[in-house]
């Protein structure tokens, strides 16, 4: 289903779609469309006084139209601010501004100050929730253990560790910003916390820096710095340094990277850190719009290893990824698979098995909601047991496929319908007055269009047969759902001049006669016409251009 369209956009008049002319339209092609609409619509062609009134609404709603896309500094306005522009902001910026391209850089300062004040009220939160849960008495019980215990006989799930950050971007100004985070962490009963506040200033157009002040029960103060540079265009450089004072004294550290484009979507990385857990780490990562590849080196204390990891991302609405790794070092071997999927607007729910020497099995289920994210890491058994296994990559995938049909789905479809209604009844009164003008105007297009149709049959020419907009139904799963379409052909066959007709790429809904029968939803134009005697048929997207007639279009007569 289409995304849903904001009442702004539903009410405003599309100047461009009434004339049928293009955004980038020359003064003669508006000229043009406007003297046709013009004879169409002039009050002094009808006698029957209804007819009258509304010839004369509509001659006066094109008589407007033209006058703004005319005029350089109007036609400016109403491109940037739209019709609610020229009531207000617009004809104020034209008294100070008077070129199109002043007005367009006065527009642009206004949007750089609501920008500023837009940052001063944001303040970025993210945040990260971990439960650590242990599962292993679900496969690594010993019976003998629970035969004299009343209850033994039900596997003890316990959480062993916990873990909460959040962090807050406060923007001081469009260089400064503020940085505050802080943590929480337990783990078997024991546990302690942190907090840090950072300052980050921007200080060219290729680097920042930025100093970061900590404290905590477990690891004492810290003081640290970090640069970020740009070196090349296609190579950066970052650099960190920190002094962590403890018990045991002052320890300090130093990080560097440093990486470069090696083509379009691969970069290089190699990374050096002297302290704490020191090592060298080099990594290519290549990234693609159907893939991601990492590849990765490391010799440090006490940490060595070699990992590999491949992603695939499905070219799916719900941005659906499986991916799989491999990290063998030191400390063991890992393999890793699973998989990760959009289930809704701002979810992303996603599910590893992870099965390691010595480490044995854990599931990893994450969850990412909007800026939060939600982590529960499952340890099942320490042991290399094929069931564990099992139920690591079986019971997620029942369980994600029975909320999706039983919860999701029908949360979703009753969220888009809830909307959808919203903006009906919000935008009611603007589309029953738009389709009072459709209708009026397909009543002033009688006779023209009966000359036109005189003129095209007198010359083999363009014959608007049938022409419906709307909403159409041809999914066999959705056949329930009731069309939406209204009848075009009379405004269409208005259209048609030297038997050709063009349609531009704006919304159909704002050409004459026509109006928006299914507001929020996809909409199509299916016409039938004939050219030269013989039928064609097209179905074209609501913002797609159209020509006809074309070969393309030819319906073959063996069908």
């Amino acid at each position: 289903m289409a995304s849903a369209l904001d009442e702004e956009e539903i009410c405003k008049d599309d100047y461009y779609s009434l004339l049928n002319v293009r955004r980038e339209a020359t003064q003669e092609e508006l000229k043009a469309s406007y003297r046709r609409l013009c004879m169409l619509y002039h009050p002094d062609k009808h006698r029957d006084p209804e007819l009258k009134r509304q010839a004369e609404q509509l001659f006066n709603l094109v008589h407007e139209a033209y006058e703004v896309l005319s005029d350089p500094q109007s036609r400016a306005i109403y491109d940037i601010y739209g019709k609610r522009g020229l009531d207000v902001d617009g004809w104020e910026v034209v008294e100070r501004k008077r070129t199109p391209a002043e007005i367009r850089e006065e527009y642009e300062r206004l949007q750089r100050e609501r920008e500023e004040r837009r940052l001063q009220q944001r303040t970025n939160p993210k945040g990260t929730i971990s439960v650590g849960i242990d599962a292993t008495d679900l496969f690594d019980r010993y019976e003998e253990d629970y035969e004299d215990v009343v209850g033994g006989g039900i596997p003890h799930v316990e959480i062993n560790k916990m873990h909460i950050s959040q962090s807050i971007e406060a923007p001081l100004t469009t260089k400064d910003t503020a940085i505050l985070s802080g943590s929480l962490s337990t783990h078997n009963g024991n546990g302690g916390g942190t907090i840090n506040l950072a300052l980050r200033k921007v200080t060219s157009a290729k680097g920042w820096g930025e100093i970061e002040l900590g404290a905590g029960d477990t690891h004492g103060p810290l003081f640290g710095m970090k640069i970020f540079r740009n070196l090349t265009p296609r190579c950066f450089v970052t650099a960190q340094c920190g002094l962590q004072f403890s018990s045991r004294g002052a320890r300090p550290g130093f990080t560097t990277v440093l990486a470069r484009h090696l083509d379009k979507n691969t970069m290089g990385y190699l990374q050096w850190r002297w302290g704490i857990q020191s090592s060298m780490n080099t990594s290519i990562v290549r990234d693609t719009k159907s893939s991601h590849f990492t590849f990765a080196v490391q010799l440090g204390i006490p940490h060595t290893f070699m990992m590999m990891s491949y992603q695939h991302k499905f070219q799916d609405d719900d941005q659906t990824k499986l991916k799989g790794s491999v990290k063998s070092g030191f400390f063991g071997t890992v393999v890793e698979y699973g998989a990760e999927r959009k289930i809704s607007r701002h979810s992303v729910l996603g599910a590893t098995v992870s099965i390691g020497v010595p480490q044995g099995v854990s599931l990893k289920i994450k969850l990412n909601r909007a800026s939060q994210t939600y982590f529960f890491p499952i340890h099942l058994t320490d042991q290399l047991l094929p069931s564990a296994v099992f139920y690591a990559t079986v019971g997620p995938l029942v369980f994600y496929v029975a909320i999706q049909h039983l919860v999701i789905r029908p949360y979703m479809r009753a969220q888009q319908e809830q909307d959808l209604q919203k903006q009906r009844e919000s935008s009611a009164s603007n589309i029953a007055k738009k389709k009072q003008e459709a209708e009026a105007a397909v009543l002033l297009m009688q006779e023209s269009v009966r000359r036109i149709i005189e003129a095209e049959e007198s010359r083999m020419g363009l014959i608007i047969l049938n022409a419906w907009y709307g909403k159409f139904v041809t999914d066999n799963s959705r056949k329930h759902e009731r069309a939406k379409v209204i009848d075009v052909t009379v405004p269409l066959q208005c259209l048609v001049k030297d038997s050709k007709l063009i349609l531009t790429e704006t919304a159909k809904s704002g050409l004459p006669g026509f109006y928006d029968p299914c507001v929020g939803e996809e909409k199509s134009l299916k016409v039938l016409y004939q050219f030269r005697g013989v039928m064609h048929q097209v179905l074209s997207g609501d913002t797609e251009p159209l020509r006809i007639p074309k070969q393309s279009h030819r319906i073959d007569g063996d069908t």
